[in-house]
């Protein structure tokens, strides 16, 4: 592609040097720039794209981005006001803007991201429309499976990837879109069709200076919605939360919004719901007519996940009654409530529920199932929000029989540390503290008796474990089946 078609759409500041060349690729990392690049700065959390552009031009780029003039004195140099924006603008240009020839469907909010994405996936792909996936847990595009390296990858990235789904004949794609990604301008760009909007509570505090910071971010979304050129544009909303409200408020009159909830104003409405170790069902109110729904997944989170899925491929085209019934053959959700086969008398869990709001709709959802005890095994990420790790003791504290405090993933902090942060939300003696994790998942499933539930927390569905200068192969599903092997005995129904 030549520079001077690549740059049509720029908003530029000033240009120097020769736009009549042949750019090979485009690229945010030095380390990746071959010959005939072109090299994007872009300024990130700890390193500034701007001290690398000589080298990126040592290894073959013709052209830099960037927002300072005389970058280099060797490379055609453009001038942008912000580099982050450019380069959103710029993948999709090279890409052949990808978003416009499918169907994007955008997924926001604190919780059930994730789980919400999946079964959109699920109900499309039942009603034959090959979608793409792209979130926390993994990237599919076609038959292919990619492991994800963050729930949105960076603008060129993740257009890089819409480029493949259109090649491997998606018609759709689902796309978990992070409160970082929305201020980082990852998902500039790209043109929605639907923006969903699961809840909002406290997380990401490390990074965002407040809830309505945090607020402003996700709301990106739907304004990014509001910008798109399709003419078929919805946005859906989970009215039951507080600041879904604000949105419908603040958005309602220029999108044709779909909410979703269990008050009696959501358009998409679930009643008389019953929670069961197999599953959970509820009616469901909508388009004026009612249906019975039956998801076999665990947990009054998982209506709203499902409630929301539904209206997103009812806003797509999607038949609700096709909808309704393919729902009944949703897939286990990697690391979210996901069983782990026992053999015995009693239940364990994995999840990755890891703020408070998280751990209390998860330990809920177990006390919902009548164990004789809720056993959990919890932590808190190092390096992050630490305002949520006593809430997140105090969840523990008043919803579990005995809890055991460990590691998640510690960083760079002391574990032992933050350990005792979260201890602090404690005001009775029912947990210890066990920094190995291994340890104290084996310990939570050695004294299971008939009618537990172990619920071990904060994971999920990752694969490693991370510290200070190392990351370990670490997986809560596989360590907890290998205890259970080890601690084959099965207690009787009066206990040990």
């Amino acid at each position: 592609m030549q520079l001077a078609d690549l740059i049509q759409r720029l908003s530029t500041k000033s240009i120097v040097g020769l736009v009549d060349r042949e750019v090979t690729g485009v690229r945010y990392d030095s380390r990746r720039v071959t010959a005939g690049n072109l090299f994007v700065a872009v300024k990130g959390d700890v390193f500034d794209g701007h001290s690398f552009i000589e080298q990126a031009v040592d290894k073959g780029a013709i052209a830099v981005v960037g927002e300072q003039a005389a970058l280099s004195k060797r490379a055609t140099v453009i001038v942008v006001p912000d580099s982050r924006e450019a380069l959103a603008q710029l993948a999709s240009t090279f890409f052949g803007h990808p978003s416009g020839k499918l169907k994007m469907i955008g997924v926001t909010g604190t919780n059930g991201k994730s789980t919400t994405a999946f079964l959109i996936k699920h109900l499309l792909e039942r009603a034959n429309q090959s979608t793409g996936l792209i979130g926390t847990i993994q990237y599919e595009i076609g038959e292919r499976r990619l492991p994800a390296s963050r729930t949105t990858p960076e603008s060129l990235d993740l257009q890089e990837l819409l480029g493949q789904c259109v090649e491997a004949g998606c018609r759709n794609v689902v796309i978990e879109v992070s409160s970082h990604a929305l201020s980082q301008g990852r998902s500039d760009g790209i043109e929605f069709a639907v923006g969903v909007f699961t809840n909002l509570t406290r997380d990401h505090l490390d990074f965002h200076r407040g809830m309505k910071d945090y607020f402003e971010a996700k709301a990106r979304l739907f304004e990014s919605l509001r910008q798109s050129p399709r003419e078929d544009r919805k946005a859906v909303i989970n009215v039951d939360d507080p600041y879904g409200q604000q949105l419908v408020g603040r958005f309602g009159k220029d999108l044709s919004i779909v909410t979703y909830g269990m008050g009696a104003r959501a358009d998409f409405r679930a009643s008389d719901f019953k929670v069961e170790m197999n599953g959970t069902s509820y009616r469901l109110d909508a388009k004026d007519k009612s249906y019975l729904v039956r998801l076999p997944l665990i947990g009054r989170f998982n209506i709203y996940n499902s409630l929301a899925a539904l209206a997103a491929v009812r806003a797509a085209g999607l038949d609700v009654r096709t909808a309704v019934q393919a729902l009944a053959k949703a897939p286990q959700i990697p690391g979210r409530l996901e069983a782990v086969p026992a053999k015995r008398k009693f239940q364990v869990f994995v999840d990755y529920a890891h703020t408070d709001d998280a751990l209390l709709n998860v330990v809920k959802t177990c006390r919902d199932l009548n164990p004789n005890r809720l056993i959990l095994v919890f932590g808190c990420g190092g390096n992050r929000d630490k305002t949520k790790r006593p809430l997140m003791g105090a969840v523990a504290d008043q919803y579990a029989d005995y809890a055991f405090i460990t590691s998640d993933n510690p960083r760079k902090e002391d574990p032992e540390a933050i350990i005792r942060e979260v201890e602090a939300g404690f005001n009775h003696k029912n947990y210890e503290k066990i920094v190995d994790r291994k340890e104290a998942i084996t310990r939570a499933i050695a004294m299971a008796q008939p009618r537990d539930i172990v619920l071990i927390a904060g994971k999920g569905h990752e694969k490693y474990q991370e510290f200070s200068d190392h990351i370990v192969p670490f997986d809560d599903v596989e360590i907890a089946a290998r205890a259970l092997e080890e601690h084959p005995v099965e207690f009787s129904e009066h206990g040990s």
